[in-house]
């Protein structure tokens, strides 16, 4: 912007002074060529006549040299003072000396540089709006395919199975990226099915074998004499056994997410679900959970889901809390909210409900529950998020849909 009003006035005052020049040179030109008529008429015998403020011709005995200036005459015509360009010459013509002084009006300077500048400016101003609204025009044009291409790009995923539909565009540019783009969706595409169909089957075919070793030390625990130290090696092989099942289940449940099996919607009471697990745990005397309903809860989602997405959050409290310690869990209309009690802020907080990701490396934890909520609030536009205020763990959940 800066550099083109630079360039508008350099441009008008070199347009000014070249303007100035070749008026200059045209009415001393003119000037010359009406001296010269003018000694010629004399020469000729003409009447020798004075138009002043024009022409003034007179004898003289005192010859000088030519004189060519400016100068300022009254104008009665105009009543004001103008500016001429003046010419004086001494002429001896049939051997009398003659003064012939020619004059001509100049344009004034102050009018010639408004009308120059203005006019200029007045140009470039035309310019710039054409070429500005014609570039914009053509641009924008040319710049559209990109832009639909970029939002089709943005709500692009791999969970959808829409096709990623791209517009073609006249730039060979923007052309290549467009089929770069297809290919590299598709093939990402066939990828994440690949890996997804692999991780289902995975989980399935470990079932089986799962259960046969856990059938098969049932056996041996059951038809044979073992030692106290075999009866804790075998323990220890269940306890993993049972990891290894709870791990397989949640791997499971997470890609039957992804493949979008749960399309079941019900109206799920969440406060009786509530209190299901309350009893279930307080059964198993895993810790103290206290239940203030402020208000009744209702969702709209799968009903397991609703039942893995509770029974995480339980778990997950318990799981990060002394025995007997008190875990409050609160209802409102639209808000879930269960907290317990922690003697530390977590490090990575952001982690939180990443995949395999587990805050101590001492906790036997799998490390997907708290992902497989995130994945199901995901799932329904519920919005979970987590803090640490007054020694207390916090996770809660707003149902309310964006």
């Amino acid at each position: 912007m800066f550099g083109g009003v630079l360039l508008v006035l350099l441009s008008s005052l070199a347009l000014y002074f070249y303007t100035s020049y070749l008026l200059k040179s045209e009415v001393e030109e003119v000037l010359y060529s009406t001296e010269s008529r003018v000694a010629d008429a004399i020469k000729n015998d003409s009447v020798v006549f004075s138009l002043s403020p024009v022409i003034e011709v007179k004898k003289t005995d005192n010859v000088q040299s030519e004189v060519l200036k400016d100068t300022i005459i009254y104008d009665p015509s105009q009543d004001e003072m103008e500016l001429f360009r003046e010419l004086s010459t001494y002429k001896n013509i049939n051997g009398i000396d003659y003064q012939i002084t020619v004059r001509n009006m100049v344009v004034e300077s102050e009018d010639l540089a408004l009308a120059i500048v203005i006019s200029n400016i007045t140009i470039f101003v035309i310019a710039f709006i054409f070429l500005f609204y014609f570039n914009t025009t053509r641009n924008l044009k040319l710049w559209d395919p990109f832009f639909k291409n970029l939002e089709q790009m943005k709500r692009f995923s791999l969970t959808s199975k829409d096709t990623l539909n791209l517009v073609d565009s006249d730039v060979l540019e923007f052309s290549e990226l467009k089929t770069e783009i297809e290919t590299l969706a598709d093939k990402v595409r066939k990828d994440y099915e690949s890996l997804k169909q692999f991780t289902e089957d995975v989980s399935h075919e470990m079932q089986t074998p799962l259960a046969i070793i856990q059938a098969k030390i049932d056996n041996i625990i059951n038809e044979h004499e073992i030692s106290d130290k075999q009866f804790e090696q075998v323990t220890s092989i269940q306890k993993d056994i049972q990891r290894l099942k709870q791990l397989n289940k949640r791997i499971t449940t997470l890609t039957k997410i992804d493949n979008n099996q749960f399309i079941n919607i019900e109206n799920v009471n969440v406060s009786d679900l509530i209190n299901e697990k309350i009893e279930s745990f307080k059964e198993l005397q895993f810790a103290n959970l206290v239940y203030n309903p402020e208000n009744k809860l209702s969702v709209s989602m799968d009903v397991y889901l609703a039942d893995i997405l509770i029974n995480n959050l339980i778990s997950n409290a318990i799981k990060h809390s002394k025995k007997n310690e008190e875990i409050t869990i609160i209802t409102k209309s639209k808000l879930l909210i269960i907290s317990n009690f922690g003697e530390k802020v977590l490090a990575n907080p952001e982690n939180l409900f990443l995949r395999f990701y587990r805050e101590s490396s001492t906790n036997q934890s799998t490390g997907l529950g708290l992902a497989i909520v995130k994945k199901i609030c995901d799932l329904y536009e519920f919005k979970i998020s987590y803090k640490f205020e007054v020694d207390q763990h916090i996770f809660s959940i707003d149902f309310l849909r964006n």
